[in-house]
């Protein structure tokens, strides 16, 4: 019943920052923006009652990601409020990656299949895109490529969640988090290399997607060996 409610009202969200977005409606985008988090900050809440370290730790990286949010929402040109912002999603995904590897430590001694792949997969993915947007990116060349780095992780301890945990969870935390990393690989083309059509719109819609099914995966979560703290 919770998650019919959550995800109801998270639609409903959705659909209005969407339609901010496609009609460039700033007083709308200000009402919804900070709607987005905020409602998966209950949800997780309700959910779980943050009764162990895997839930407390997204719950924090929600709290930053909402920080990030507001920052790059007011930033209206403003370098150091995309910086600030890009720093709050930076301390996201730590924290992120931190949870993740709660599961890992679960069960250690479990192989992921495929984890090789998926680290080579994600280092090419990650080298390209710097090096498409290295041209463009003057001084900040650094704090992106940092950024870049740590969210293929995150997405890479996600994959290594694999025979940890519920194939469910699993696969919820997976899929958000590779649309976590297609949000911020076109926001970054987007604000550095060159438009895309729509781009806002596709940037909201991924991220929001990617929020949603990683907070769902941790509320459905279930441990297959438990040899660490839930």
């Amino acid at each position: 019943m919770k998650t019919k409610l959550f995800s109801f009202i998270f639609f409903l969200v959705f659909v209005i920052q969407l339609y901010a977005e496609y009609t460039n409606n700033a007083g709308l985008r200000t009402f919804s923006k900070p709607l987005i988090v905020m409602v998966l900050l209950v949800w997780l809440y309700v959910g779980t009652n943050l009764k162990g370290r895997f839930h407390k730790r997204i719950f924090t990286g929600l709290i930053f990601a909402w920080a990030g949010d507001i920052l790059l929402m007011l930033q209206n040109g403003r370098t150091s409020f995309f910086i600030f912002g890009l720093v709050a999603f930076l301390v996201c995904h730590i924290f992120y990656i931190r949870a993740f590897t709660l599961d890992h430590k679960s069960n250690p001694s479990h192989k992921t299949p495929y984890f090789l792949w998926a680290v080579g997969a994600f280092a090419i993915f990650c080298s390209g895109l710097f090096f498409y947007l290295q041209p463009h990116l003057g001084i900040m060349q650094f704090p992106v490529l940092m950024y870049a780095i740590i969210i293929c992780v995150m997405a890479l301890m996600a994959v290594n969640r694999y025979g940890k945990v519920n194939i469910f969870s699993f696969k919820l935390i997976l899929y958000g988090s590779l649309f976590f990393l297609l949000s911020d690989s076109v926001l970054a083309v987007n604000k550095f290399a060159q438009p895309i059509p729509q781009g806002d719109a596709l940037i909201m819609a991924t991220y929001m997607i990617a929020q949603y099914l990683i907070v769902y995966g941790t509320i459905e979560r279930k441990l297959l060996v438990t040899r660490t703290e839930i």
